[in-house]
């Protein structure tokens, strides 16, 4: 491609003479970089929102759009979004299958599911546990021995603990799918003095619980990109600072990029 004289002049003295704007740029691209290199996971704007939460500083999406373009900064991981589930035409003992859009104050809805992974050729099962509405992770338990239950346990222990600590008298939905831990009477029996109804998604119907169809995806994702889980020499201290992580310092799409904690405390709870 031919450049002219005169242009090739300009383009060198804009080099040697930057511009405000350029030294701002610039300025602007080393912190998102920055971001970037600490949270490869995410695109340019969680990493918009990220800045404006823990740095003060307001940009556009465009504006963070077009600095990662120009750097040549993408997101290392998969993009996973919300589905919507399918009209249901069979009765189940499902009480929310499409009413997740409209849930109004905490421990309206807990949702609950287990993921796993391995880590130098150990086994690891994470139970998670999340309040529907601000997509807050309420209870967690971590077994490194495949089909343990106590991780389903430990996770619904802390959830119990959660409600008779704030007093809550609404009543609560707890929603899982059929496994056989969350269907079994010793599970189901620590409910009887809390005013918790069951739920379940449809058997092979994963939609039906699509709150942790997309966040444990994502949390696998940022803890193996961003949290380097896989050379972990300690898990389970990994996965509490995460926890905590994720609660009060990680900015959601969903919560229009506030951390669940955050989202709880402007909503007056």
């Amino acid at each position: 491609m031919s450049v002219s004289r005169s242009g090739y002049y300009k383009w060198k003295y804009r080099q040697d003479h930057p511009t405000d704007k350029m030294l701002s740029r610039q300025t602007d691209i080393n912190l998102i970089k920055e971001i970037h290199k600490k949270h490869p996971s995410h695109g340019y704007r969680w990493i918009n929102a990220y800045a404006r939460l823990h740095y003060g500083i307001v940009w556009s999406d465009n504006h963070v759009h077009l600095c990662c373009k120009y750097e040549g900064i993408r997101s290392n991981g998969k993009h996973y979004q919300w589905k919507k589930p399918d009209e249901e035409h069979e009765k189940f003992n499902n009480l929310v299958w499409n009413g997740w859009k409209y849930l109004s104050r905490p421990f309206e809805v807990i949702v609950s599911d287990m993921t796993s992974f391995w880590v130098k050729n150990i086994y690891y099962e994470l139970t998670l546990y999340f309040d529907a509405w601000n997509k807050e992770i309420v209870g967690y338990g971590l077994a490194s021995r495949k089909g343990a239950i106590h991780s389903y346990y430990d996770g619904l222990n802390q959830v119990l603990t959660r409600i008779k600590k704030e007093q809550t008298d609404d009543l609560i939905i707890l929603h899982t799918d059929q496994g056989s831990v969350y269907s079994s009477k010793a599970y189901n029996k620590l409910l009887e003095n809390y005013n918790i109804e069951r739920s379940m998604s449809r058997a092979g119907t994963p939609t039906d619980n699509p709150v942790n169809e997309s966040l444990n995806g994502w949390i696998k994702e940022e803890l193996i990109i961003d949290f380097d889980l896989k050379h972990c020499e300690d898990v389970p201290k990994l996965i509490e600072q995460y926890i905590y992580y994720y609660n009060n310092e990680r900015p959601a799409y969903s919560l229009q990029y506030k951390t669940p904690i955050q989202y709880k405390f402007e909503s007056g709870f």
